[in-house]
């Protein structure tokens, strides 16, 4: 699937409210706003819950995480077939929570794109950026590790780190997405990223666990559909 760009990501992680009726209740929030706003918002739910968001809503999904295997042996490992037929449309790959070898990266990359699933991959640094990029993903998302779930939103920090990675990304893979994220919390720290020339961004905590998503979602998809 070819992701609408910008676009907006939120991720559910483990917070709670976010898994059963409660997770289906707040994926549609999440569409209703995307809806109502003109932004896209793309939508990683918890995988048991997967398959209900995606019939129950025309978000695009993707699965928090996917498993280098081929159909066969393998208890307990995500494969990508599954997960395509489940609903999800991509992948996220190299979380800082849940990481990766390098080639195990490759791997999934290849076999996300052979079953049609979006390969997106987390880097934290330029130099992975630039290794990560030879395997030609779907999308690079670019965040620190010690930034997520905190209010340090790269933007603010070290726009010039952004402004690096991009660098980096138009020398080496310059039709490649990037996607920024790691204390993304505001509206306004949506608005920097954008200016700062990212495709995308996204956030986890400063959705999954706030108190009134619903207003946080609606001041950041009218920045969102702005930028579109």
């Amino acid at each position: 699937m070819s992701l609408p760009y910008p676009h907006f990501q939120i991720n559910f992680k483990v917070y709670p409210g976010t898994w059963g009726e409660d997770g289906l209740a707040l994926a549609g929030t999440i569409e209703r706003v995307s809806e109502e706003t003109g932004a896209p918002f793309v939508l990683t739910p918890q995988l048991p819950d997967l398959r209900s968001v995606a019939r129950e809503t025309d978000l695009p999904v993707f699965a928090p995480a996917v498993d280098p295997v081929e159909p066969g042996r393998g208890m307990g490992r995500l494969l990508p077939e599954a997960l395509v037929e489940a609903g999800a449309v991509g992948a996220i790959i190299n979380h800082a929570e849940n990481r990766d070898t390098l080639a195990d990266i490759e791997t999934k990359i290849e076999r996300c794109q052979t079953v049609g699933l979006d390969a997106i991959v987390c880097v934290d640094s330029v130099e992975m950026g630039r290794a990560v990029a030879a395997f030609e993903p779907d999308q690079l998302l670019f965040e620190r590790p010690g930034d997520i779930a905190t209010e340090r939103a790269i933007t603010r920090t070290h726009p010039d780190r952004i402004r690096a990675f991009l660098d980096m990304r138009d020398d080496v893979a310059p039709g490649t997405p990037v996607r920024v994220g790691g204390g993304i919390s505001t509206a306004e720290d949506v608005r920097r990223a954008f200016e700062l020339g990212v495709d995308a961004t996204g956030a986890a905590s400063a959705i999954a666990a706030a108190p009134a998503p619903e207003s946080r979602l609606r001041a950041i998809g009218e920045v969102v559909a702005s930028i579109g």
